[in-house]
């Protein structure tokens, strides 16, 4: 019995050993071919999280664009609406200027007058929008709008002479530019980009 054990076991021994050695003839190691699937493991692991941290970035970038599209549709979603109250705000200005007497049956209209532009502009003001009256500062095209140059010795060249109509900023925004007459020359010759 003895005898058979030692058979059944040098059997088994054999095939184990030609199991082997058959994996030698192919050239590929047991260990070798585990480690390999386990390096492939790793790299598709990898290249998953690489996935996973991408679309989370993309996520994050998408949300910050979204709520800076919404920040800005509240505070320019008016802007239309800014634009047509300016003209009111440019009339009643106009109406102040026009009326020059302070004779007793004008003044109340003059005061309502001055009462409403004031009540509209506080009310610009609570919605940031602020007005542009560049008299006397040097032309700047992103603000300004040359509308006609004046030959002025007294002046720098470029520097805003007068104001013609007023122009309104919303939250920062250009939303009209100032109307401005640009002195010509007189000062130290530098020239005005005409091309605003």
């Amino acid at each position: 019995m003895a005898d058979e054990d030692k058979t059944v076991e040098t059997q088994e021994d054999v095939q184990v050993d030609e199991t082997a050695e058959q994996g030698r003839e192919d050239g590929i190691e047991p260990e070798q071919d585990l480690a390999a699937e386990l390096e492939a493991a790793r790299e598709e692991i990898q290249s998953y999280k690489d996935q996973y941290l991408r679309s989370e970035a993309e996520m994050s970038n998408l949300r910050r664009r979204v709520e800076k599209d919404v920040e800005n549709a509240h505070k320019f979603g008016q802007e239309k609406l800014v634009k047509e109250i300016l003209t009111v705000a440019d009339n009643l200005e106009r109406t102040l200027a026009a009326i020059e007497t302070d004779s007793d049956d004008i003044k109340p209209l003059k005061e309502g007058v001055e009462m409403t532009l004031k009540g509209l502009l506080d009310t610009f003001g609570k919605f940031s929008i602020e007005p542009i009256d560049p008299e006397g500062e040097p032309f700047d095209p992103q603000l300004h709008q040359a509308m006609t140059m004046v030959e002025n010795p007294e002046v720098e060249p470029n520097t805003v002479i007068s104001v013609m109509q007023k122009g309104y900023t919303l939250h920062g925004r250009l939303v009209r530019p100032a109307m401005v007459v640009v002195s010509k020359g007189g000062g130290s010759g530098k020239t005005i980009d005409e091309t605003a």
